[in-house]
């Protein structure tokens, strides 16, 4: 497998995290965990479905990834090259007329957010391009053609701050407290330009840093309380939506590696 990771040109770095070229040659199926960020992929060789109980749906080449609460499984064809798009919190804002979540839990072709001809373009270039280069370029340029001209929403910073700080173990009654805000605008503005809620990106965070803080020394009782979980059988349920396996089978079993490394990820 053969994976590259890109540092975005200047006027892109404030919303993209990075790109990443992946290529892989032997046909596989793999586990997604849910991240933070958006992403978006094209996919200029081969082919990747998603299985959803047990049903197989091809994806289309090229699409936006929402927020999720919830792992997802892909399977892809022998000889699949993609390029992804890995876009800060509420980055993806400026890139996007509709409010961000809408696209919570949704895989969705570009398609439906701009004319076909000018998507078929792109995939064309990526198709012909003789080096990886080339294509992360192409995409630098689709984007920065797209973006629309509006300030960063101070408030939702703010409170992407705070949830990290906090380690997603802050209720929302803290958190407006702390902004000097109320609970309508702050949760308005934050779904639309991070794609979830304020307390639904927080339990994502709440669980990412509980999986990746994992230290064998500690038991799970122990663990789900500095997550801040009062009722184990509530953080077993959680964990097991949010990795596909209980907290024991996941984290006994892969001490020391990485989780939340997202390789690759496509759309309906």
């Amino acid at each position: 497998m053969k994976l590259k990771t890109y540092i975005p040109c200047d006027i892109l770095k404030p919303y993209v995290k990075s790109f990443a070229i992946q290529e892989t040659e032997d046909a596989k199926t793999y586990k997604v965990l849910p991240g933070t960020g958006l992403v978006i992929g094209f996919q200029y060789k081969g082919k990747l479905s998603r299985l959803d109980n047990q049903k197989e749906i091809v994806l289309s080449a090229s699409g936006v990834s929402g927020l999720a609460d919830h792992y997802k499984v892909f399977k892809s064809s022998a000889n699949i090259g993609s390029v992804l798009v890995f876009f800060k919190e509420a980055g993806a804002s400026i890139f996007f007329r509709q409010p961000l979540h809408e696209l919570f839990r949704e895989s969705i072709s570009l398609d439906n957010f701009m004319l076909r001809s000018e998507l078929l373009l792109l995939e064309e270039q990526l198709g012909g391009a003789k080096s990886d280069f080339a294509r992360i370029e192409a995409v630098e340029k689709f984007l920065v053609a797209r973006m629309t001209l509006q300030e960063p929403d101070k408030l939702v910073l703010a409170a992407l701050a705070l949830i990290h700080k906090n380690k997603g173990n802050i209720r929302i009654k803290e958190l407006i407290k702390e902004l000097h805000t109320s609970q309508s605008p702050l949760e308005k503005r934050f779904r639309q330009a991070v794609g979830a809620s304020p307390k639904k990106f927080a339990s994502i965070v709440r669980l990412k840093n509980a999986i990746l803080q994992y230290d064998p020394a500690v038991s799970l009782t122990g663990l789900s309380y500095e997550a801040g979980f009062y009722d184990q059988a509530h953080f077993i349920k959680e964990f097991k939506t949010f990795t596909g396996d209980t907290p024991e089978a996941f984290l006994l079993q892969k001490t020391g590696k990485r989780f939340f490394t997202i390789t690759q990820t496509r759309f309906d």
